[in-house]
Protein backbone atom coordinates (compact mmCIF):
# COMPACT_ATOMS: atom_id res chain seq x y z
CA UNK A 1 0.00 0.00 0.00
CA UNK A 2 1.25 3.48 -0.78
CA UNK A 3 0.30 6.41 1.32
CA UNK A 4 0.85 10.06 0.36
CA UNK A 5 2.74 12.06 2.95
CA UNK A 6 3.80 15.69 3.16
CA UNK A 7 7.35 16.34 4.42
CA UNK A 8 7.22 17.61 7.98
CA UNK A 9 9.90 20.23 7.34
CA UNK A 10 8.07 21.95 4.50
CA UNK A 11 7.78 25.68 5.23
CA UNK A 12 4.49 27.52 5.12
CA UNK A 13 5.40 29.20 1.85
CA UNK A 14 7.24 26.26 0.33
CA UNK A 15 5.80 24.24 -2.47
CA UNK A 16 4.36 21.09 -0.96
CA UNK A 17 5.99 17.95 -2.30
CA UNK A 18 4.05 14.74 -1.91
CA UNK A 19 6.26 11.81 -0.92
CA UNK A 20 4.98 8.30 -1.30
CA UNK A 21 5.58 5.93 1.58
CA UNK A 22 5.55 2.29 0.60
CA UNK A 23 4.20 0.24 3.52
CA UNK A 24 4.08 -3.04 1.59
CA UNK A 25 5.82 -6.23 2.63
CA UNK A 26 6.30 -9.67 1.15
CA UNK A 27 6.96 -13.08 2.64
CA UNK A 28 6.65 -16.62 1.31
CA UNK A 29 5.55 -15.22 -2.04
CA UNK A 30 2.64 -13.34 -0.45
CA UNK A 31 2.55 -9.58 -0.94
CA UNK A 32 0.68 -7.41 1.58
CA UNK A 33 -0.09 -3.72 1.16
CA UNK A 34 1.08 -3.18 4.74
CA UNK A 35 2.58 -5.46 7.41
CA UNK A 36 -0.36 -5.39 9.85
CA UNK A 37 -2.38 -8.59 10.20
CA UNK A 38 -5.07 -9.37 12.76
CA UNK A 39 -4.30 -12.47 14.81
CA UNK A 40 -6.26 -15.70 14.94
CA UNK A 41 -8.78 -16.03 17.73
CA UNK A 42 -9.05 -12.28 18.30
CA UNK A 43 -10.86 -11.23 15.14
CA UNK A 44 -13.51 -13.91 14.70
CA UNK A 45 -13.94 -14.86 11.07
CA UNK A 46 -13.21 -11.27 10.04
CA UNK A 47 -16.66 -10.26 8.86
CA UNK A 48 -17.73 -9.55 12.45
CA UNK A 49 -15.47 -6.48 12.44
CA UNK A 50 -16.67 -5.12 9.09
CA UNK A 51 -19.09 -2.71 10.79
CA UNK A 52 -16.33 -1.36 13.02
CA UNK A 53 -13.40 -0.85 10.63
CA UNK A 54 -12.70 -0.95 6.91
CA UNK A 55 -11.25 -4.43 6.43
CA UNK A 56 -9.69 -3.26 3.17
CA UNK A 57 -7.20 -1.22 5.22
CA UNK A 58 -5.63 -4.33 6.74
CA UNK A 59 -2.59 -6.03 5.31
CA UNK A 60 -4.20 -9.32 6.22
CA UNK A 61 -6.38 -11.15 8.70
CA UNK A 62 -6.17 -14.62 10.20
CA UNK A 63 -9.47 -16.32 10.94
CA UNK A 64 -10.00 -18.26 14.14
CA UNK A 65 -8.60 -21.79 14.23
CA UNK A 66 -10.30 -24.40 12.07
CA UNK A 67 -10.66 -28.09 12.85
CA UNK A 68 -12.01 -31.08 10.92
CA UNK A 69 -15.34 -30.98 12.80
CA UNK A 70 -17.11 -28.18 14.70
CA UNK A 71 -16.02 -27.69 18.31
CA UNK A 72 -17.97 -26.20 21.19
CA UNK A 73 -14.91 -25.10 23.13
CA UNK A 74 -14.08 -25.09 26.81
CA UNK A 75 -16.42 -24.65 29.76
CA UNK A 76 -16.85 -21.11 31.14
CA UNK A 77 -15.42 -18.91 32.52
CA UNK A 78 -13.25 -18.52 29.42
CA UNK A 79 -11.64 -15.11 29.87
CA UNK A 80 -9.95 -13.31 32.74
CA UNK A 81 -8.29 -9.91 32.63
CA UNK A 82 -4.82 -9.78 34.15
CA UNK A 83 -2.32 -7.01 34.79
CA UNK A 84 -1.49 -5.70 31.30
CA UNK A 85 -2.99 -8.73 29.65
CA UNK A 86 -5.62 -11.41 29.44
CA UNK A 87 -5.97 -15.12 30.10
CA UNK A 88 -8.15 -17.09 27.72
CA UNK A 89 -9.31 -20.67 27.61
CA UNK A 90 -11.74 -20.59 24.69
CA UNK A 91 -10.95 -24.17 23.78
CA UNK A 92 -10.63 -23.49 20.03
CA UNK A 93 -14.38 -23.20 19.48
CA UNK A 94 -15.12 -23.06 15.75
CA UNK A 95 -17.64 -24.04 13.07
CA UNK A 96 -15.37 -26.61 11.44
CA UNK A 97 -13.49 -26.29 8.17
CA UNK A 98 -16.32 -27.29 5.82
CA UNK A 99 -18.78 -24.76 7.25
CA UNK A 100 -16.06 -22.12 7.17
CA UNK A 101 -15.54 -22.71 3.46
CA UNK A 102 -19.25 -22.68 2.64
CA UNK A 103 -20.55 -20.05 5.10
CA UNK A 104 -17.71 -17.71 6.15
CA UNK A 105 -15.15 -17.54 3.38
CA UNK A 106 -17.47 -16.25 0.59
CA UNK A 107 -18.06 -12.98 2.49
CA UNK A 108 -14.31 -12.43 2.89
CA UNK A 109 -13.52 -12.69 -0.81
CA UNK A 110 -14.81 -9.20 -1.54
CA UNK A 111 -12.15 -7.52 0.58
CA UNK A 112 -8.79 -6.39 -0.75
CA UNK A 113 -7.04 -8.04 2.16
CA UNK A 114 -5.02 -11.24 2.41
CA UNK A 115 -7.01 -13.94 4.19
CA UNK A 116 -5.16 -16.62 6.14
CA UNK A 117 -6.77 -19.76 7.55
CA UNK A 118 -5.52 -20.92 10.94
CA UNK A 119 -5.38 -24.73 11.15
CA UNK A 120 -5.17 -27.08 14.13
CA UNK A 121 -5.78 -30.72 14.95
CA UNK A 122 -5.40 -33.44 17.54
CA UNK A 123 -3.55 -35.74 15.16
CA UNK A 124 -1.32 -35.17 12.16
CA UNK A 125 -4.09 -36.65 10.02
CA UNK A 126 -6.48 -33.97 11.34
CA UNK A 127 -4.15 -31.18 10.21
CA UNK A 128 -3.77 -32.75 6.78
CA UNK A 129 -7.52 -33.19 6.36
CA UNK A 130 -8.26 -29.54 7.19
CA UNK A 131 -5.65 -28.35 4.72
CA UNK A 132 -7.00 -30.66 2.01
CA UNK A 133 -10.46 -29.14 2.41
CA UNK A 134 -9.02 -25.61 2.30
CA UNK A 135 -7.00 -26.40 -0.83
CA UNK A 136 -10.19 -26.53 -2.88
CA UNK A 137 -11.45 -23.17 -1.59
CA UNK A 138 -10.83 -19.85 -3.32
CA UNK A 139 -9.85 -16.62 -1.61
CA UNK A 140 -7.09 -17.71 0.77
CA UNK A 141 -3.51 -16.42 0.74
CA UNK A 142 -2.01 -19.10 2.97
CA UNK A 143 -2.30 -21.33 6.01
CA UNK A 144 -1.13 -20.57 9.55
CA UNK A 145 -0.56 -23.81 11.43
CA UNK A 146 -1.21 -23.80 15.18
CA UNK A 147 1.15 -26.41 16.64
CA UNK A 148 0.33 -25.55 20.26
CA UNK A 149 -1.98 -28.58 20.35
CA UNK A 150 -1.52 -32.00 21.97
CA UNK A 151 -0.89 -34.98 19.70
CA UNK A 152 -3.33 -37.55 21.07
CA UNK A 153 -1.54 -40.36 19.26
CA UNK A 154 1.74 -39.54 20.99
CA UNK A 155 0.56 -39.44 24.58
CA UNK A 156 -0.68 -35.86 24.46
CA UNK A 157 2.70 -34.22 23.84
CA UNK A 158 2.23 -30.76 22.37
CA UNK A 159 3.43 -30.64 18.76
CA UNK A 160 5.17 -27.32 19.26
CA UNK A 161 7.16 -28.44 22.31
CA UNK A 162 8.90 -31.34 20.56
CA UNK A 163 11.12 -30.82 17.50
CA UNK A 164 10.36 -34.29 16.11
CA UNK A 165 6.61 -33.77 16.39
CA UNK A 166 6.93 -30.31 14.88
CA UNK A 167 8.87 -31.72 11.94
CA UNK A 168 6.37 -34.53 11.48
CA UNK A 169 3.25 -32.39 11.28
CA UNK A 170 4.80 -29.63 9.17
CA UNK A 171 6.24 -32.13 6.68
CA UNK A 172 2.88 -33.88 6.36
CA UNK A 173 1.09 -30.58 5.76
CA UNK A 174 3.64 -29.39 3.20
CA UNK A 175 3.15 -32.58 1.21
CA UNK A 176 -0.49 -31.66 0.54
CA UNK A 177 -0.70 -27.87 0.91
CA UNK A 178 -1.35 -25.87 -2.26
CA UNK A 179 -0.60 -22.57 -0.52
CA UNK A 180 2.24 -21.20 1.64
CA UNK A 181 2.48 -22.71 5.11
CA UNK A 182 3.18 -20.44 8.08
CA UNK A 183 3.97 -22.33 11.28
CA UNK A 184 2.89 -20.60 14.50
CA UNK A 185 5.36 -21.41 17.26
CA UNK A 186 4.61 -21.98 20.93
CA UNK A 187 6.65 -19.98 23.49
CA UNK A 188 6.22 -22.70 26.09
CA UNK A 189 9.58 -24.27 25.27
CA UNK A 190 13.15 -24.01 26.50
CA UNK A 191 14.70 -23.39 23.07
CA UNK A 192 12.52 -21.51 20.57
CA UNK A 193 15.27 -21.53 17.94
CA UNK A 194 15.34 -25.34 17.99
CA UNK A 195 11.61 -25.48 17.21
CA UNK A 196 11.98 -22.85 14.51
CA UNK A 197 14.70 -24.84 12.77
CA UNK A 198 12.63 -28.03 13.00
CA UNK A 199 9.74 -26.29 11.21
CA UNK A 200 12.08 -24.81 8.62
CA UNK A 201 13.75 -28.18 7.96
CA UNK A 202 10.31 -29.73 7.41
CA UNK A 203 9.55 -27.18 4.68
CA UNK A 204 7.74 -24.32 6.42
CA UNK A 205 7.50 -21.24 4.20
CA UNK A 206 7.38 -18.81 7.13
CA UNK A 207 7.03 -18.71 10.91
CA UNK A 208 4.78 -16.69 13.20
CA UNK A 209 5.41 -16.23 16.91
CA UNK A 210 4.58 -16.19 19.65
CA UNK A 211 1.42 -18.01 20.57
CA UNK A 212 0.15 -17.44 24.11
CA UNK A 213 2.12 -18.24 27.26
CA UNK A 214 0.55 -20.83 29.53
CA UNK A 215 -0.78 -19.28 32.74
CA UNK A 216 -3.44 -19.42 35.41
CA UNK A 217 -5.23 -17.27 37.98
CA UNK A 218 -6.85 -18.07 41.33
CA UNK A 219 -9.70 -16.26 43.06
CA UNK A 220 -8.42 -15.92 46.64
CA UNK A 221 -11.94 -15.35 48.00
CA UNK A 222 -13.35 -18.60 46.66
CA UNK A 223 -10.13 -20.56 46.43
CA UNK A 224 -11.06 -21.61 42.92
CA UNK A 225 -9.40 -21.05 39.54
CA UNK A 226 -10.75 -18.12 37.53
CA UNK A 227 -10.87 -20.17 34.34
CA UNK A 228 -13.10 -23.17 33.81
CA UNK A 229 -10.20 -24.96 32.16
CA UNK A 230 -7.86 -24.17 35.13
CA UNK A 231 -5.09 -22.87 32.84
CA UNK A 232 -5.22 -20.62 29.80
CA UNK A 233 -3.17 -18.62 27.36
CA UNK A 234 -1.68 -15.33 28.53
CA UNK A 235 -1.60 -12.56 25.93
CA UNK A 236 -1.46 -8.79 25.73
CA UNK A 237 1.18 -6.13 26.51
CA UNK A 238 2.55 -8.16 29.43
CA UNK A 239 4.09 -10.72 27.06
CA UNK A 240 5.65 -8.30 24.55
CA UNK A 241 9.22 -8.39 25.94
CA UNK A 242 9.22 -12.19 25.81
CA UNK A 243 7.73 -12.21 22.31
CA UNK A 244 10.20 -9.64 21.03
CA UNK A 245 13.16 -11.59 22.42
CA UNK A 246 11.94 -14.82 20.83
CA UNK A 247 11.28 -13.18 17.47
CA UNK A 248 14.80 -11.77 17.43
CA UNK A 249 16.26 -15.17 18.34
CA UNK A 250 14.31 -16.96 15.62
CA UNK A 251 15.21 -14.38 12.97
CA UNK A 252 18.86 -15.11 13.75
CA UNK A 253 18.30 -18.89 13.64
CA UNK A 254 16.41 -19.41 10.37
CA UNK A 255 16.43 -18.24 6.78
CA UNK A 256 12.66 -18.16 6.23
CA UNK A 257 10.52 -15.06 6.98
CA UNK A 258 9.18 -14.39 10.47
CA UNK A 259 5.94 -12.71 11.57
CA UNK A 260 5.97 -11.13 15.03
CA UNK A 261 3.11 -11.56 17.51
CA UNK A 262 2.71 -10.65 21.16
CA UNK A 263 1.41 -7.57 22.96
CA UNK A 264 1.38 -5.28 19.92
CA UNK A 265 -1.02 -2.39 20.45
CA UNK A 266 0.73 0.68 18.99
CA UNK A 267 2.80 1.56 15.94
CA UNK A 268 5.85 1.77 18.20
CA UNK A 269 5.27 -1.82 19.30
CA UNK A 270 5.05 -2.92 15.68
CA UNK A 271 8.21 -1.03 14.80
CA UNK A 272 10.14 -2.87 17.52
CA UNK A 273 9.25 -6.22 15.96
CA UNK A 274 10.06 -5.01 12.45
CA UNK A 275 13.42 -3.69 13.59
CA UNK A 276 14.09 -7.04 15.26
CA UNK A 277 13.65 -8.66 11.85
CA UNK A 278 9.96 -9.52 11.51
CA UNK A 279 8.53 -9.07 8.00
CA UNK A 280 5.03 -8.44 9.38
CA UNK A 281 3.17 -8.33 12.68
CA UNK A 282 -0.09 -9.69 14.02
CA UNK A 283 -2.32 -7.72 16.36
CA UNK A 284 -4.29 -9.82 18.82
CA UNK A 285 -5.51 -8.85 22.29
CA UNK A 286 -5.61 -5.15 21.34
CA UNK A 287 -8.63 -5.96 19.15
CA UNK A 288 -10.64 -6.68 22.30
CA UNK A 289 -10.23 -3.24 23.87
CA UNK A 290 -9.92 -1.26 20.61
CA UNK A 291 -11.35 -2.83 17.44
CA UNK A 292 -9.60 -0.11 15.41
CA UNK A 293 -6.17 -0.82 16.88
CA UNK A 294 -4.83 -2.36 13.67
CA UNK A 295 -5.87 0.60 11.52
CA UNK A 296 -4.33 3.02 14.03
CA UNK A 297 -1.09 1.05 13.88
CA UNK A 298 -1.07 1.28 10.07
CA UNK A 299 -1.58 5.05 10.27
CA UNK A 300 1.13 5.27 12.92
CA UNK A 301 3.61 3.41 10.72
CA UNK A 302 2.94 5.84 7.87
CA UNK A 303 3.37 8.80 10.22
CA UNK A 304 6.69 7.39 11.47
CA UNK A 305 7.94 7.10 7.89
CA UNK A 306 6.82 10.65 7.21
CA UNK A 307 8.69 12.02 10.21
CA UNK A 308 11.85 10.12 9.31
CA UNK A 309 11.62 10.72 5.53
CA UNK A 310 11.52 6.98 4.99
CA UNK A 311 10.13 6.09 1.57
CA UNK A 312 9.84 2.32 2.11
CA UNK A 313 8.93 0.86 5.49
CA UNK A 314 10.66 -2.40 4.58
CA UNK A 315 14.05 -0.72 4.87
CA UNK A 316 13.76 -0.81 8.67
CA UNK A 317 13.20 -4.58 8.83
CA UNK A 318 16.15 -6.07 10.69
CA UNK A 319 17.69 -2.65 11.31
CA UNK A 320 18.18 -3.20 15.05
CA UNK A 321 21.57 -1.85 16.12
CA UNK A 322 23.37 -4.38 18.32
Amino acid sequence: MTRSCTPVNAGADAAITIEMVDLSTEFAGIRLKNPVITASGTFGYGEEFSQLIDLNRLGGLVVKGLSVSPMQGAAPPRLHETASGMLNAIGLQNVGVERFVSEKLPALKRYDTAIFANVFGQTTEDYVRVVEVLNSAEGLAGYEINISCPNVKKGGIVYGSDPAATHEVVKAIKQVASRPVIVKLSPNVTDIALMARAAQDAGADALSLINTLLGMSVDAETGRPRLGNLTGGLSGPAIKPVALRMVYQVVQAVKIPVIGIGGIRTAEDALEFLMAGAKAVEVGTANFFDPAASVKIIDGLAAFCQRRSIHKLGTIVGSLKV
